[in-house]
Order: C-alpha cells, then structure tokens, then sequence
C-alpha cells in the first residue's frame, strides 16, 4: 500500500471521524490537521498502520481529547494583546525604529568620546553619573560639562538632518 493510497483511502473516513468526535464543532479542520500530521509523523518513522481504520479511530479521540484539555486551558483575549501595555499601532511603532536609528547613526558621528558618554546615557540599564564616569575613566565632576557639549554637537548634527523643507510661518 503506498502513502498515496493511505491517504486517500482514509479522508473520507477521516472526515467521519471527526464529524462523530466533535459534532457541531466550529473548527474541525483543526482536529483533520492534527490527525494528518500524526500520519506523516508515523509514515516517515514507521510506515503504513497495519491496521489504518483502527489507527485513525485512536488518532482522532486522543487528538480530540488533547485538543478539549487544551481549549479549557486556554483564554482568548478580548483584544488584540498590547505592546508592552500600550496601544500597538505599527506605523508608531516604525517610525519609532525610524527616530531610534537616526539617533544612533548621528550619535556615532559625534567626535570624541561623546558616543561613547551618550551611549552609556542612554544605556537601558539606567546607569548613574558615578557608573558612568568610571566606565569613561572620567571624573564625575566633569561629566556634566562635557555631556552639555556633547549634547549640543548632536543637536546640530541631528537638526541638519531633519531640517523643516519651508521656513516657519510659510506654508
């Protein structure tokens, strides 16, 4: 018997299997799928059942068991689960990587040590000025003047590449 003739001579039984494991149910074809990939599973590591009617009988009560545990563990959301637990819009949510990677390639034109001074302030693990200023093998009282600097030289770099194409007031 070839895997053709397996399958073919076990869809339509396969349909009655189900339609008698889960009358009425609203997505059966899950269940069909299941109960098909358990046949590839066994075609490749074992062959053809013996026995094919029996074997999809068992299939299709321990797929339609496995399936009923798990619809009771599971809740559908009542929406569309948020990022981060705010409203996801992925427009926002690209133009956010937009801004983010411009910030980053103006950051690392920065002269000096300031990509390195920015990039530990706006490091995610919040570090404080002391942590900074011993990671930059800097004192921590000239932190701030040179954060300043550093700051102002990536205002500059950053308002020459979003500059407004009209002047205020002109539209």
């Amino acid at each position: 018997m070839t895997y053709d003739s397996v399958i073919d001579t076990l869809r339509p039984l396969l349909a009655a299997e189900v339609r008698a494991e889960l009358p009425g149910a609203a997505e059966p074809g899950d269940l069909e799928q299941a109960v098909w990939v358990r046949l590839l599973e066994r075609l490749d590591a074992q062959g053809p059942p013996s026995d094919p009617a029996a074997w999809l009988a068992a299939t299709v009560r321990a797929e339609a068991r496995l399936q009923r545990r798990t619809a009771v563990r599971e809740q559908a959301y009542a929406t569309e689960p948020a990022a981060d637990g705010l409203d996801f819009d992925p427009e926002q949510h690209a133009l956010a990587g937009e801004r983010a990677r411009t910030l980053r390639a103006a950051v690392s034109r920065l002269p000096g040590r300031c990509p390195r001074l920015i990039d530990a302030l706006l490091s995610p693990h919040d570090l404080t000025y002391r942590e900074i200023a011993g990671e930059l093998g800097m004192s921590q009282g000239s932190l701030g003047p040179e954060r300043s600097r550093c700051l102002g030289c990536l205002r500059r770099i950053l308002a020459a590449e979003v500059a407004p194409t009209a002047r205020r007031g002109k539209g």
